[in-house]
């Protein structure tokens, strides 16, 4: 394949393509990620990805307010941190801190409406993107591990997978990460330390944490209700 064909080829993949249809199977994509998150062995497999949404999401916010994002670490354990350097409290500080949880939801509820609308493939594309300039954030083995994983999965998904299956593929995805921000701020409600991110903002702010996690419960709860609408009509 010359340059010019593998520049058609890439085109092609960018373009958007069919939506999925169908009941059943936007049911069955429903189920799978639900199964997803509920089961323990796929949650592991699963969960770093939701990590890396969350992470990024503090990167995002952080460059947007005017800091310097250094990089990020996806532990063993699938926990996560990330460091963007400015001033150690004000508005910036905030809102970085507290972009971490709402992240993986709206990031979730954005592909559902993606995917719904066709633009799967061109959306896989651009995360294939981010997750490679991530890379050179990443600053720890299993941060590369967990980057580099998730990378070859989309990638593999947008070059080789048809339109209709990345389609159902990017669905799911986005429910898991949807789900997948509750059940991460669900583990901070029952159990959150001081280090966490409720916890920061409470030193940060004149807000306690409970507070704190409450607001990313609504957010999380309007960025469900976004996903949901468009899903209910998609059923119909």
């Amino acid at each position: 394949m010359d340059l010019a064909q593998l520049l058609d080829q890439i085109g092609q993949r960018l373009v958007p393509g069919q939506a999925p249809t169908g009941g059943p199977w936007i049911l069955l994509a429903l189920g799978l990620a639900a199964l997803a998150v509920a089961v323990p062995p796929l949650w592991r497999l699963l969960r770093p990805g939701v990590t890396i949404v969350h992470e990024l999401g503090h990167a995002a916010v952080g460059i947007l307010m005017g800091r310097r994002f250094t990089g990020f670490v996806v532990s063993a354990d699938m926990s996560g941190h990330a460091v963007t350097v400015g001033p150690r409290r004000g508005i910036g500080r905030i809102l970085s801190t507290a972009a971490g949880y709402p992240a993986p939801a709206l990031v979730g509820a954005v592909l559902v409406q993606i995917a719904l609308a066709g633009w799967a493939r061109p959306a896989l594309f651009a995360a294939l993107v981010v997750l490679v300039v991530s890379l050179v954030f990443t600053r720890s083995l299993h941060t590369v591990l967990a980057v580099v994983t998730s990378a070859v999965a989309i990638g593999a998904l947008w070059w080789w997978g048809p339109p209709a299956l990345a389609g159902l593929l990017t669905l799911a995805a986005g429910v898991v990460l949807l789900l997948g921000a509750w059940r991460h701020l669900g583990a901070v409600a029952r159990g959150g330390t001081a280090q966490d991110d409720p916890g920061q903002l409470a030193r940060l702010t004149p807000l306690p944490a409970v507070v704190w996690t409450g607001l990313f419960g609504l957010v999380l709860l309007l960025c469900t209700w976004w996903a949901g609408s468009v899903l209910v009509a998609a059923l119909r």
